[in-house]
């Protein structure tokens, strides 16, 4: 039997029957989808949408990347377990959805994307917003995705789009190798009918394995940790998306070994945990970094060990083996460890029972309590730092008399350290924080203390500016009963904050964390870090060094699109703000004025960053010193 219906209608029936199983759960899978309609798909698309969405929620984006933003972060918040599709127009409304694919294929999170297409026909050529290839006329906006998707199509007849979707399906529930799929849907093919067989919209169940790991990986597994004496863990994402905080929880206790978070893995278990040594790498704490240096063996649990998590692979020294539990048997590969190529949950129940057998115990003794207790005091030091004037920065590259001009400009001597201590004081405990860029996600890492599992939320993949809020739509369709806060910076507010729209639009409340230092403060750090002067990453008028700073109010901002706001100058005002934005069922911005130069500082890691090998200038020839002499002992792959 089949139905004659246009490409579109089937494909909004299909969406509605697809679900996945884990550990014997069914869900549905694709919850609803985000829209901008344009003239490339309001009538294909669009029209099946509005005849008949079936269960489907639909949302309609205020900016094609923000929404697709909003998508990445709904999967994250749901373990990669449901998803929200996304649709765009052609052209440079489907290019805007470019920098989201890419952060959600680097997160190696599942979103699927549906961006509008150039005719199938060919008539009329070129059609609206179409790029001409003149060397290739099949090329549209769209092949721009193939860089960044796990899975790209083009449907060019609707016949197509059954094999299309089985794959999209594959690729999206795949544990070890998701990521963004893309399928371009040309916009006269959207309207084209086909008989479509009615076994293409039966019920699909994608069940979520945790495959077992072979026996010999077993062994090469348990041979490695009997021969180690201080082994460390590196808990990324993938013990978040096994759902398996409690089995490593189990595991750290029975054989003594501490772990350091990725900022994928935060929030895994709470930091209240007696193992959990905190954030490791560049942008990690005191004492996971302590522990890293000494330890003979590096146990990676679902994370890609990117260059901040290794301090470009220096941080661990070179005698340190690698054992590596991931789905992916790429990720698995690096460091060139040992490779259990299976879920996070699976690996650690059969490892628990073979290291068992052989009575494994870690030869830690009061070294893990030593790490954390330091850390914990040197946190506290963090969150009652002040700053008066005559006070020197930590962080090297600002003089007194500029951290003066911001005071001026800001009316505030808050300190970003203070205020994330304050802002913990007063969250909630299964509040949901939401990063992503500039200094924030250093700070965050290092001294944001989850009390609850999976409340921390922090897009570092990427590191895309303008996710953050966002992604704090997305977290707060996924966790409804929650409060989300949206941890942003004022330089990446001005990238992308489209989406306060829609959460306001929606009634869908969310807050956002604006902290304002009137400029790019991270990039400005690395810039005078490495001996340059302030050049363009500071918000002064005229873009010189000695130029007023701008003092923006983002509180009118926000009152504008209908949020409620707050200006912040003291830690008073701000612990009142929070206290009552919790009573408020609108979208809230609190814009809280911090001085520059008052966020954390690196923990004995270091960034591999392309300094200058000739200058006029001494500080970044001694910067660059730097750079070779810590290249020469980090390891090279």
């Amino acid at each position: 039997m089949s139905k004659k219906m246009t490409m579109a209608q089937a494909l909004v029936k299909f969406l509605n029957n697809q679900y996945v199983e884990f550990d014997g759960v069914q869900t549905r899978f694709v919850k609803g989808i985000f829209t901008l309609f344009g003239h490339g798909n309001v009538l294909g698309l669009g029209q099946a949408l509005e005849e008949d969405a079936g269960g489907l929620e639909v949302y309609q984006g205020k900016s094609e990347q923000g929404m697709a933003h909003a998508a990445t972060a709904f999967a994250k918040q749901k373990l990669r377990k449901q998803i929200i599709a996304c649709t765009s127009s052609v052209g440079p409304g489907a290019a805007n959805m470019v920098t989201a694919a890419a952060t959600a294929t680097a997160n190696n999170i599942p979103v699927l994307i549906f961006p509008g297409d150039v005719y199938a026909s060919r008539q009329p050529d070129p059609v609206l917003q179409q790029i001409e290839q003149t060397s290739n006329l099949s090329i549209s906006t769209n092949d721009a995705f193939k860089a960044v998707s796990k899975y790209w199509d083009r449907v060019s007849r609707p016949e197509q789009l059954m094999t299309a979707m089985i794959n999209a399906m594959r690729v999206l529930t795949d544990t070890g190798d998701t990521g963004a799929v893309t399928i371009a849907l040309p916009q006269d093919v959207q309207g084209e009918s086909y008989d479509f067989p009615d076994y293409f919209f039966e019920k699909r169940v994608h069940r979520i394995e945790r495959t077992a790991p072979t026996k010999e990986m077993v062994n090469d597994a348990v041979a490695a940790i009997l021969k180690s004496n201080k082994p460390l863990i590196i808990c990324g994402g993938g013990v978040r998306y096994s759902e398996c905080g409690d089995t490593l929880a189990e595991f750290c206790q029975k054989f003594n070994i501490p772990f350091g978070e990725t900022q994928a893995g935060k929030s895994a278990l709470p930091y209240g945990f007696e193992y959990n040594l905190g954030g490791v790498g560049v942008t990690g704490g005191m004492a996971a970094n302590m522990i890293a240096k000494d330890a003979d063996l590096i146990i990676g649990i679902g994370t890609r060990f990117t260059d901040f998590t290794t301090a470009s692979k220096s941080l661990f020294h070179d005698n340190a083996a690698f054992l590596n539990i991931n789905p992916s048997r790429f990720h698995a590969g690096k460091f060139d460890g040992i490779k259990v190529v299976t879920d996070a949950k699976t690996a650690l129940e059969v490892l628990t029972e073979e290291l068992s057998k052989a009575g494994y115990k870690s030869a830690y003794k009061t070294e893990i309590s030593e790490a954390k207790d330091k850390w914990n005091k040197e946190m506290t030091r963090l969150f009652h730092k002040t700053y008066k004037p005559g006070d020197k920065p930590e962080i090297a590259g600002h003089l007194d008399d500029v951290l003066k001009d911001y005071e001026k400009a800001l009316c505030t001597c808050l300190t970003q350290t203070e205020v994330l201590g304050a802002l913990q004081d007063v969250f909630d405990d299964n509040a949901v924080v939401v990063g992503s860029s500039g200094s924030l996600p250093g700070c965050m890492q290092r001294i944001w203390l989850p009390k609850e599992k999976n409340t921390y939320h922090m897009e570092y993949g990427y590191s895309c500016m303008g996710y953050e809020i966002c992604g704090a739509l997305g977290v707060k369709l996924a966790e409804p009963d929650k409060e989300v806060y949206a941890m942003v910076g004022d330089g990446s507010f001005l990238m992308l904050h489209s989406e306060l729209v829609t959460s306001i639009q929606q009634n869908v409340k969310i807050n956002v964390v604006l902290l304002d230092n009137a400029g790019f403060g991270c990039i400005n750090n690395l810039q005078m870090s490495t001996g340059m002067g302030s050049f363009f990453t500071e918000f002064r008028k005229g873009n010189t060094a000695d130029g007023d700073v701008m003092a923006i109010d983002y509180a009118k901002v926000a009152e504008g699109y209908g949020a409620k706001s707050y200006r912040i100058t003291t830690l008073e005002e701000l612990k009142k703000a929070v206290i009552d934005a919790k009573k408020q069922s609108v979208s809230v911005l609190f814009d809280i004025k911090v001085l520059p130069k008052t966020m954390t500082d690196g923990y004995d890691a270091w960034w591999n960053s392309g300094v200058a090998s000739i200058s006029k200038k001494q500080s970044i020839k001694d910067a660059y010193k730097n750079k070779i002499d810590n290249f020469e002992k980090a390891r090279k792959y």
